[in-house]
């Protein structure tokens, strides 16, 4: 069985066009000096189980997920809602974005994600 990091690492390397174009403006502290990592396992005990949720990218000084929803989100709607709530709860903010916005507005995305991360 694959472990969570090894998913990760799996993730990393499958990366969308949209997260490829994010990334490269996110990695090392570039936006607005924040640490940002992509794939990152948010784990969340209940019941004496861990489950992970793997945000496409990461703050944790910021408490910021950031999503890159492509197609599958769309059949993929009421998971994403009830994964949302689990972050919520744990004081985690989401900004989500649709694939093709990243790719053709990024200077406004970027400037979205400036915008929290200096309001915090």
């Amino acid at each position: 069985m694959q472990t969570v990091v090894e998913f990760c690492r799996e993730l990393r390397q499958r990366e969308t066009p949209a997260e490829k174009i994010l990334w490269e403006h996110l990695r090392n502290r570039k936006l607005a000096g924040y640490k940002f990592l992509r794939q990152y396992p948010v784990c969340v005990t209940a019941y004496g189980y861990n489950k992970y949720f793997i945000p496409d990218f990461y703050c944790h000084k910021a408490k910021l997920v950031i999503e890159a929803d492509g197609p599958i989100h769309l059949i993929k709607q009421e998971y994403d809602k009830n994964r949302d709530e689990v972050l919520v709860a744990l004081n985690l903010t989401i900004l989500r974005f649709e694939n093709d916005q990243i790719i053709n507005d990024t200077k406004n995305i970027l400037n979205t994600i400036k915008n929290h991360l200096n309001n915090k």
